[in-house]
């Protein structure tokens, strides 16, 4: 009981829908697309009020937006705050008041420590105002480089921060109370990010402004010849499918087969490294598939038969399957439920291929429409990470800040639905058997099959289908 009383805030709850049937997740699709709707119109939309869609202004925000909603929730655990607070104040209230902390802190984020601090005392490219003394470069590349260097911080926390949380269980500092469990897991996860950005990102900066900067990073970049691009698109690739990686093994795989592995180090570790194994696969699938769509990348090449814009683009296809994801774990609860726990899996797994294919096309044919963004793959106002990452970023607010309102009213875990939890872990998601064998090998085939008719299909469906006229 002492072990449940320590929980997590979002562990120890537990979320009841408030009416029957469809009626909850519809209150909650209104509820958020209205929010998503006038947020986009004032802060985003090219035809809005301030018009941060240039488009890394805007995709700074969000980004940075998402990864300061992933600290509050799961690195520290809604501290500042007291736990009664946090289970008693109402949504709106406890939603309000979350959500313009998470701003603020995103705003000292980026304009006081990145571009205030570093951009004036360490790099130059952190900071427009310092950026537009370099002779030839106008104040909108100026703002954009600062943007993209200051984002992609934020796209390798958002993976790092919630993969030390979920793969590694907060391990060495899981033990601490907060605020020291946050701040260990914080610092330690910052840093790490900060390794990763040296050696993935700088490069890519080093070389913005001629003459490359070979005294200051490795010009070329040392992945040049592999990706066929010096662009950090290649790097993009791989990190967002790290980061959707991430949220499917948290929300709709439940960490399986990965909770089989009974020793604790060796679990964590091959889930921590799991995931990047599962992301590479992912991203060079989604490179595959661009080549057997629209031919082989053409170095040096632009718009959609460039590499550096095809690395981008797996990014990009990548989120549009988190989106249906975490739909499926909040809104639907991880439906289906009833069957075994690899069951379950491939079933939720399908269907959010299935929706994340639909909201692919449906992104493609009608977005601009709406969005106010250009039409077209490669164009370079188009950018579908803004809205989709801005999209979840108000259902972590909805699901995580507001307990699921209105749809949904928190309850406390009584002892039977912690019973329940550990016999679902050790029944399902712990064991193995022997009779497992023939339903993998079963599912080993038919993946190997399902391959071979994606990359046979994909012409045939590119020939038939145009998704931009």
């Amino acid at each position: 009981m002492a072990e449940e009383q320590s929980l997590p805030y979002l562990e120890e709850r537990k979320l009841v829908k408030r009416w029957g049937g469809p009626l909850p997740v519809l209150a909650n699709m209104l509820f958020t697309g209205v929010i998503f709707a006038v947020t986009w119109w004032v802060f985003q939309d090219p035809r809005g009020i301030m018009r941060f869609y240039t488009p890394y202004v805007g995709y700074n925000y969000c980004r940075w937006w998402l990864i300061i909603l992933i600290w509050m929730a799961y690195i520290f655990d809604f501290w500042p705050f007291k736990r009664s607070w946090v289970r008693n104040a109402h949504p709106l209230q406890k939603g309000v008041v979350l959500s313009l902390m998470s701003i603020a802190i995103m705003w000292v984020m980026i304009h006081g420590f990145f571009e205030g601090i570093l951009g004036n005392f360490a790099f130059t490219y952190f900071n427009p105002t310092q950026l537009q003394k370099l002779p030839g470069l106008t104040d909108f590349y100026a703002a954009e480089y600062a943007a993209q260097a200051c984002m992609m911080f934020a796209v390798i926390a958002s993976w790092i921060s919630p993969a030390w949380v979920v793969a590694l269980e907060g391990s060495p500092w899981s033990g601490l109370k907060q605020p020291y469990q946050g701040f260990s897991i914080w610092l330690g996860t910052f840093c790490l990010s900060l390794v990763i950005y040296f050696m993935t990102m700088h490069n890519h900066m080093g070389i913005l402004y001629y003459p490359w900067q070979y005294f200051t990073a490795i010009c070329p970049p040392y992945w040049s010849d592999f990706a066929q691009t010096v662009s950090a698109n290649f790097h993009v690739a791989w990190i967002m499918c790290c980061t959707v990686v991430v949220w499917f093994m948290e929300g709709i795989w439940e960490r399986y087969p990965f909770t089989m592995i009974k020793t604790p180090w060796r679990r964590r570790l091959a889930l921590f490294f799991g995931i990047i194994v599962i992301s590479w696969c992912l991203c060079l699938f989604f490179w595959y598939m661009q080549e057997l769509v629209w031919g082989d990348a053409i170095r040096g090449h632009r718009r959609d038969a460039a590499p550096d814009w095809r690395w981008l683009h797996v990014g990009e296809t990548a989120i549009f399957f988190l989106v249906p994801a975490l739909f499926t774990q909040f809104y639907l609860e991880n439906w289906p439920k009833k069957f075994s726990a690899p069951v379950n899996i491939l079933l939720r797994t399908t269907l959010v291929v299935i929706l994340g294919i639909g909201l692919y096309c449906a992104y493609y044919m009608g977005a601009h429409y709406v969005l106010g963004t250009q039409k077209g793959f490669s164009h370079p106002q188009q950018f579908p990470m803004i809205p989709t990452i801005w999209l979840i970023d108000i259902w972590l607010i909805n699901w995580w800040f507001m307990d699921g309102w209105p749809g949904w009213r928190r309850e406390d875990k009584t002892a039977e639905d912690f019973a329940a939890e550990r016999k679902y872990h050790e029944e399902e998601l712990s064991t193995w058997s022997p009779a497992m064998i023939p339903g993998l090998c079963v599912g080993i085939i038919a993946g190997i099959a399902v391959y071979f008719l994606i990359v046979a299909g994909l012409p045939i469906a590119s020939a038939t289908f145009t998704l931009v006229k």
